[in-house]
């Protein structure tokens, strides 16, 4: 997955019409609401401001406004798919320049739009891969608090990331990517003798860790 860390827009003509199409970050609905009222703000001429927008979660959304129907907002949110971008918006404005495009002719319209300000994306080096992780969490008694870090740090790949103390008992903190918790889960359960490790999902643009807590 892909996410973007600066908007950027692409321009282009079609039989008189006027596509400017923009990508934002924007990871949730008010982020996306204060986006799209700029750009209606900004751009108060337009016929149209179709948009589309993906988050990381699987949340997803398109609008023709007013175009027909499917022939923005869905072939918009279809480039977003296949580019594997989320927590995103797109908008596309629209300026009629008198010509009727035909369904066909707006699907490739609005598609072309969005290709195109991704391509402009990549080509500033806009993007960055967002990395699953899964977080994990062993729980030992406080004289044991160093036993984790002495099991699993030659594991590749696994990152120790700390620990905090609660009484009698230290909770350390790490980190794999996802889909490699076999490896941990099974050197911990032998050294510890059945302990197990709790594990959650979270993503991460990119290294260094921040923590989420």
């Amino acid at each position: 997955m892909w996410r973007i860390t600066t908007a950027c827009g692409h321009r282009q003509r079609e039989k008189a019409s006027v596509f400017l199409t923009e990508l934002h970050p924007a990871g949730d609905a008010q982020a996306r609401d204060a986006v799209l009222g700029r750009i209606r703000k900004r751009d108060y001429d337009a016929t149209h401001h179709c948009s589309a927008w993906r988050e990381r979660g699987g949340g997803h959304g398109a609008d023709d406004d007013g175009e027909p129907s499917g022939t923005a907002g869905a072939p918009m949110l279809r480039v977003l798919e296949g580019e594997e971008l989320v927590d995103v918006l797109v908008v596309c404005s629209r300026w009629f320049g008198g010509t009727k495009l035909g369904t066909g002719g707006l699907v490739r319209a609005y598609t072309d739009g969005v290709q195109g300000a991704v391509a402009e994306a990549r080509a500033l080096g806009l993007l960055e891969e967002v990395r699953l992780w899964s977080l994990g969490t062993i729980r030992v008694p406080a004289a044991l608090a160093h036993l984790p870090f002495a099991a699993l740090g030659g594991i590749k790949g696994l990152e120790l990331l700390g620990q905090t103390f609660e009484g009698d008992e230290a909770f350390v903190r790490l980190r794999v990517p996802e889909g490699a918790e076999a490896a941990p889960e099974a050197v911990w359960r032998d050294r510890s003798r059945g302990g197990a490790i709790v594990w959650g999902a979270f993503a991460d643009a990119s290294p260094p860790f921040a923590d989420p807590s």
